[in-house]
């Protein structure tokens, strides 16, 4: 498994998400070990939890940067390395799996993935067991960063990000990013009639 040395500053990432994500990693790093098994009692929120919260651009963002904190601690406890993730989760949850199959190809998988993308409300509780499952598969998360930003806009009916998870987690492998975006009227080029 590679670990990045850095997030993947992404123009669809915010600066306020990479912010949330260096600290984290930071954490990790310097083996604050007290701070992230913090962040993974939610119920006592203590010092780590008010961190997170700094980190959100806006009100209705806190709940989402604390949550992402928590999901980060459960994913990294007892590791000494931090893993900034790359990808969507539902790039993510494709790596979810053994040796029968993964993604698509994991019947846990796609049913986790189905009741994530189906949720009308953020499912915390699905996307905690998506994290533990991808720590206990020994797979890289999704990318924190853009995991905030993610759930920033999960109500969003323009961004539809549960639609796009759903599209990365059942893309076949080999298919870019850019194949997924239908052709417009004024991206297709007519063609010339040859007969005449």
């Amino acid at each position: 498994m590679t670990i990045e040395t850095e997030p993947a500053a992404g123009p669809e990432c915010s600066p306020n998400s990479l912010a949330l994500t260096t600290w984290l990693a930071s954490l990790v790093r310097n083996r604050q070990y007290g701070s992230l098994a913090d962040l993974r009692r939610p119920r006592l929120r203590k010092e780590p939890h008010f961190r997170a919260i700094w980190f959100s651009p806006g009100e209705q963002q806190r709940e989402i940067y604390e949550q992402v904190a928590f999901l980060f601690a459960v994913y990294h406890q007892g590791r000494s390395t931090p893993a900034y993730g790359f990808g969507s989760f539902g790039e993510a949850a494709r790596r979810i799996g053994g040796t029968a199959g993964r993604g698509p190809d994991d019947p846990g998988a796609a049913r986790l993935t189905d009741r994530i993308v189906a949720s009308r409300r953020i499912p915390w509780r699905h996307l905690q067991h998506g994290v533990a499952r991808l720590r206990a598969c020994g797979q890289p998360p999704p990318s924190w960063a853009q995991l905030a930003d993610d759930l920033s806009r999960w109500h969003d009916r323009k961004a539809r990000i549960s639609y796009e998870w759903a599209v990365a987690f059942h893309m076949p492998a080999g298919k870019s990013a850019g194949s997924r975006t239908p052709a417009t009227p004024s991206s297709v080029s007519p063609q010339k009639d040859t007969t005449t």
